[in-house]
Order: structure tokens, then C-alpha cells, then sequence
């Protein structure tokens, strides 16, 4: 089984990283993984997008994806082109820090979350796409919550470990967000979430 997720945002909004922490998770769970990442032309405030495959089994095909069954949506400039590419009834989560307008997409399940507010109140505001991260795994099962913080470590530079508390908030806080939100049963990551013994 594989799980397609996309993020898309702007240069700055840490799309990026929020890609490799999970990469770094869903590896840390014994799962095999690939990620590609892509940049507009600058790198803040140009396109910035991310596609990461996470499988039960080994993956034989680049992650170059037609369809996918989640997305992350962080800022609207560039995210229609994402949003055609997930599957009906797949799983949508929108920063309504920065946009509201209807998406166009009524049949994908779309959960809405102030990324950045819950950011700021979590520590920082450009923490918000580890808010939706931690919304996204809470949802779906897709990685577990020490298995995200794993992925912050592995991810994070050494210049930057001073983050590594923020970002743990920011995951907790985008978890807690949607503990009152019931996914829909094809939203369900795996049928079990048990580490994965043997595979590295």
C-alpha cells in the first residue's frame, strides 16, 4: 500500500521541511519512503512544492504523482494544480491563516486550521507547517507523534537545534487542533501503525 501526500506553499512557509520530517518519521516506522522537492524561482515568496510517497513494501517508481491520496495546502498562489491532483474523497488540509475562499473541490474531505495562529501561540508563526503536519499524522495515522519528533531531529540543521522544542510544540499544537475531528475511515493511513521490525 502507498500513501501520496503533497504539500505546496511559498518560499518560507517551511513546506520543505515539514516534507523531510515526515520522510524521516515514516523511515524511522520502517516504512519505505521517496520524496521530491521543487522551487520556483526564489526562495521566499515563489512556488515551493513537495511530493512524498510512503509504502508498506518497497517503492519502484520515482514519486512523480497523478493522483494523490492527501495534500497540505499552505498558501493558495500555486496550490491549484496540487488540489487537481488529489484523489475525490481524498484528504485536504488549507491554512486559513492566509486564504478562505471556497476551493472548488467538494468532493475531497477538507479540514481548515489557522497554521500560523496556532504557530504563534505554540511559540512562533513560521511553525505553521509543522501545525499542519501534526494536524495531518493525528488524522490519518500516517506516522506517530515520537516518530515525528525523530523525523524534527534528523531534519533539523545543527545550526538550527535551538528549533527543535518549537517544532515539537508546533506538532503537538496542529495534533491537538483536530482531536475533536473524526477522518473519514479511507483517510486511515494503515490498518496498523506497529513499527515495522527488520526494515531500515
Amino acid at each position: 500500500m502507498e500513501r501520496e501526500i503533497l504539500f505546496t506553499g511559498i518560499g518560507g512557509q517551511g513546506v520543505q521541511l515539514a516534507a523531510n520530517v515526515l520522510a524521516h518519521a515514516a523511515l524511522a516506522e520502517g516504512r519505505d519512503v521517496q520524496l521530491f522537492g521543487s522551487y520556483g524561482g526564489m526562495m521566499r515568496g515563489g512556488n515551493t512544492d513537495a511530493t512524498l510517497v510512503v509504502a508498506d513494501e518497497p517503492i519502484e517508481a520515482p514519486p512523480t504523482v497523478g493522483a494523490a491520496w492527501a495534500a497540505v495546502l499552505m498558501h493558495p498562489d500555486y496550490a491549484a494544480p496540487v488540489l487537481d491532483r488529489v484523489r475525490g474523497g481524498g484528504l485536504v488540509l488549507r491554512n486559513t491563516g492566509v486564504w478562505d475562499a471556497p476551493l472548488g473541490r467538494g468532493e475531497v474531505e477538507v479540514v481548515d486550521l489557522d497554521a500560523a495562529g496556532i504557530a504563534a501561540a505554540a511559540g512562533h508563526v513560521m511553525a505553521g507547517a509543522m501545525v499542519m503536519l501534526g494536524a495531518l499524522c493525528a488524522l490519518s495515522g500516517l506516522v506517530r507523534s515520537d516518530a515525528l519528533e525523530a523525523g524534527v531531529r534528523a531534519s533539523v540543521p545543527p545550526y538550527r537545534r535551538q528549533h527543535l522544542e518549537l517544532n515539537d510544540r508546533a506538532l503537538a499544537a496542529g495534533a491537538t487542533a483536530v482531536a475533536g475531528v473524526t477522518a473519514a475511515p479511507d483517510h486511515r493511513a494503515w490498518a496498523s501503525n506497529e513499527l515495522r521490525s527488520g526494515r531500515q
